[in-house]
């Protein structure tokens, strides 16, 4: 249960947003007094008893760490097993109550390290737990906090004894779509249920792990790049799937200190559309070299590319002498004191895993002295700062030792400066530690004053301080725009043409996002929906919903779970399409007024929806086509089903045609095809399908009536055969083929001609020679089908049982 569903189970949901902007969660909850509840607003006495009531009837396990929505959920899950290893020997060789307490030593151990990596434990079983990460929030990361979590549990494991030596575990990790949120048993036994082949696949990789090893699947090692090393154990046969799995074992994490680098392919991607950026970033770099220190602050949304225009500013420079310092932030690092800067000494220094600290000493010192003269102290703090030992004393003040650590590495800087120009590239600073920053601001005050070009790249909610100085200048990177999209797709296919319809799906649905691009083209060449032919891509059959790529999945919902109170606006909004107004809205939402402004404001505020217009007559528009993908993609089929019959009823009432009027629904019969054949209800779609045909013809709009009599051929397989059904199709066969354009590909062709011989057999049941006649004329041109302009076009006969108000001839010519 969370606040929300709580308050509206006692029909005081107007408060959730007072208990959401105090933060008051269950575990608050519990302490709150009348006086509390007066001065967040709750001015009723009668409201004030009532949730006292109900707070002193909340059973004890009940508490913040079951804020979890109830509905289940289509989502991505990175689902880890970890098993003890040899708990069977233990168990015969442990007295009952003592296996029972190292069990529970075992389980604390394994929730903490999980809590710390921001996972989630579904069940203990035993000697076994179920983990998911991605469940109830979903994080960008997801699949590498579960790997990090995984070293760490055979670390943490590893560390707890028996009588007879330590513990030992083994894990396995698999990352794939299920059905996660249904609740499962009752009281201590209940959990929240997971469907689907990941956790099947998790468990039997946990089986396949030695003591102390980490196993994961294919999809899980995709989305962790070169983050971890690994050992490849090669395709393995795993019981109960039908295909062959890629498996690997992790072993520690990885050296490469850039997560662009590590999370991306060899290759970089194309730059593309960022001309103008790079001749501002090289302008700056001359200024630089002449002593004129600069700094440039380049901000932009997830996957804009800012380390990719970062690491083509560094291609460029290849050629002149200069000094390259690269620092690097990551999220599991926010809490360790100056680690980008750690980091970038251990990689420049070249420190080896097996190398003793005295050799690391040397080369850390031998690194310093590129810099110039150090100091003893200097050599001494930095030897500090990486845990080295050192002969050199140091202040015994921790704040002093603080001071002296700062002060060396802007010396190092400062050395460095002196011989040759530097370029310094600060990455992520959203996910900077404090020290950190004020590392950052100090060194920022000395650039001015040395050849020094400092970038810093980040996200928009970080707020930078520097904005505004003479020597600094902030560069927001824009979306790409759709010839730019379209360049950057022929690159990625390497000159090989799409068909013209993918790729106004790709531009479409990425807005401009070179991350979404790349992803979104190399998920279609790699999903078997195109196929090569002579130096190009053609479709290998019918053109599907494009599916989010894995790589997207977890960043994507990360966004929508940040707000998961009211993430169902969202979901509702999502089916109702990229835009949708805020009276529709109203209209299925069924939530009250207030509740759902302010749903919608949160939204706005997140920047997952735009606001157009003033309401109640405005309209709100997804801010990515992917984002409404994921919040619509989360829905359960069912549910699904009962939001496009609700918005499909809304509308019809909304145009009229509901109503026993005998109007047409016109324009807008496309749509309510489109929300009914959604809905499942296909012979109201069929109707409003024939209709959308119709109204396109009238415009000439002949590749939208082809699309829609295809789309009619397709709900008539859905509806059970009878007399209406058959006259229709071979009306429909009889309209389509004289179109022009209604045959694109062989596999077009051929399953039209399936469609003649349906409604030759339909045409003779009926004892309609004519029609007979007809269709036998066109099965005798199936070796030199070609679509004729000059047919006349006739129109399908609608039976009156299809009709949205059974009497309704919606203008077509029924000759």
């Amino acid at each position: 249960m969370h606040i929300a569903g709580w308050l509206r189970e006692l029909g005081l949901e107007q408060y959730e947003p007072a208990f959401r902007e105090n933060d008051i969660d269950f575990e608050v909850l519990r302490s709150l007094t009348a006086e509390d509840l007066r001065e967040i607003g709750i001015a009723s006495v009668g409201h004030r008893r009532r949730l006292l009531e109900a707070i002193q009837a909340l059973p004890p396990d009940v508490t913040s760490t079951r804020n979890v929505e109830a509905g289940a959920e289509r989502r991505q899950l990175t689902v880890m097993f970890c098993d003890l290893a040899g708990s069977t020997a233990l168990s015969s060789r442990l007295d009952p109550e003592d296996m029972r307490e190292l069990l529970g030593t075992y389980h604390a151990a394994v929730a903490e390290v999980v809590a710390g990596f921001e996972g989630y434990v579904a069940k203990y079983m035993g000697d076994g737990v179920l983990v998911y990460f991605g469940y109830p929030r979903a994080h960008e990361d997801d699949a590498e906090q579960a790997v990090r979590a995984g070293l760490a549990l055979v670390e943490r494991i590893g560390q707890l004894q028996t009588g007879s030596g330590a513990l030992a575990s083994r894990i396995g990790i698999a990352t794939g779509l299920v059905v996660v949120g249904d609740l499962v048993g009752a009281g201590e036994a209940q959990e929240r249920g997971v469907v689907g082949e990941t956790p099947n696949l998790a468990a039997r990789l946990q089986g396949m792990a030695p003591a102390n090893g980490v196993i994961i699947a294919e999809a899980t090692r995709r989305l962790v790049g070169n983050l971890f090393e690994y050992r490849d154990l090669g395709i393995t046969e795993i019981k109960g799937l039908e295909a062959p799995v890629a498996v690997w074992q992790v072993l520690r994490p990885g050296a490469v200190d850039s997560r662009f680098e590590a999370l991306r392919s060899a290759s970089l991607s194309p730059l593309v559309g960022r001309d103008a950026e790079m001749e501002l970033l090289l302008r700056r770099w001359e200024r630089a070299n002449e002593g004129e220190g600069q700094i440039v602050l380049i901000s932009g949304e997830p996957g804009i590319g800012k380390s990719r225009i970062t690491a083509a500013l560094q291609e460029r420079l290849t050629g002149e002498p200069h000094i390259r310092l690269r620092y690097f932030c990551a999220p599991h690092h926010r809490g360790s004191a100056l680690h980008p800067f750690t980091a970038q000494l251990e990689h420049a220094a070249g420190f080896a895993r097996d190398d003793t600290a005295g050799a690391r000493f040397e080369k850390l010192a031998t690194l310093l002295s590129k810099s110039g003269d150090t100091p003893p102290e200097t050599l001494a703090a930095l030897a500090d700062l990486l845990a080295l030992p050192t002969e050199q004393p140091l202040p015994a003040d921790p704040r002093q030792k603080r001071e002296l650590i700062l002060d060396a590495l802007i010396v190092q800087l400062e050395g460095l400066a002196r011989r040759q120009p530097v370029l310094l590239v600060f990455e992520d600073a959203q996910w900077i530690d404090q020290t950190s920053l004020e590392l950052l601001e100090r060194a920022a005050d000395r650039v001015p004053h040395l050849p020094v070009l400092m970038v810093i790249t980040f996200r928009p909610e970080f707020a930078s301080l520097w904005t505004g100085q003479a020597q600094v200048t902030a560069l927001t990177l824009s979306r790409l725009g759709q010839r730019d999209t379209t360049t950057f797709v022929e690159r990625l296919t390497h000159g090989k043409q799409l068909p013209a319809e993918i790729i106004e799906r790709i531009v479409e649905r990425t807005d401009g996002i070179p991350l979404f691009i790349e992803e979104l083209t190399k998920s279609l060449l790699e999903g078997g929906m195109l196929r090569e032919e002579g130096g190009r891509y053609v479709r290998s059959g019918p053109l599907r919903e494009l599916a989010i790529p894995s790589s997207l999945h977890d960043s994507l919902m990360s966004r929508l779970d940040r707000l998961a109170p009211v993430k169902e606006v969202a979901q509702i909004g999502a089916t109702i399409g990229r835009e949708f107004s805020y009276e529709l809205l109203a209209a299925v939402a069924n939530r009250g007024e207030n509740q759902l402004r302010d749903a919608l404001d949160q939204l706005v505020g997140a920047g997952l929806i735009f606001r157009r217009g003033v309401q109640p007559g405005g309209s709100f528009i997804f801010k990515h086509a992917l984002v409404q993908d994921a919040a619509y993609g989360t829905l359960l089929r069912r549910r699904r089903q009962e939001l496009h019959a609700h918005i499909a009823t809304a509308l019809g009432q909304r145009f009229a045609i509901d109503q026993g009027q005998k109007a047409s629904a016109g324009e807008h019969a496309a749509l309510l095809a489109h929300h009914w054949s959604r809905a499942e209800e296909w012979e109201k779609a069929l109707s409003y399908t024939l209709e959308a045909a119709a109204q396109a013809r009238k415009l000439y709009a002949l590749p939208e009536a082809i699309s829609h009599y295809w789309q009619a051929l397709d709900l008539l397989e859905r509806l059970p055969p009878n007399f209406e059904g058959r006259q229709i199709r071979v009306d429909i066969v009889l309209s389509l083929l004289p179109l022009p354009g209604w045959m694109r590909d062989e596999a077009g062709r051929e399953r039209i001609l399936r469609h003649v011989d349906q409604a030759l057999a339909d045409a003779a049941a009926a004892g309609d020679l004519a029609t007979l006649a007809r269709l036998q004329a066109i099965k005798g041109q199936q070796g030199r089908m070609r679509p004729s302009s000059q047919a006349r076009l006739p129109t399908p006969k609608i039976p009156e049982t299809l009709w949205p108000n059974h009497s309704l001839l919606f203008g077509m010519d029924n000759t």
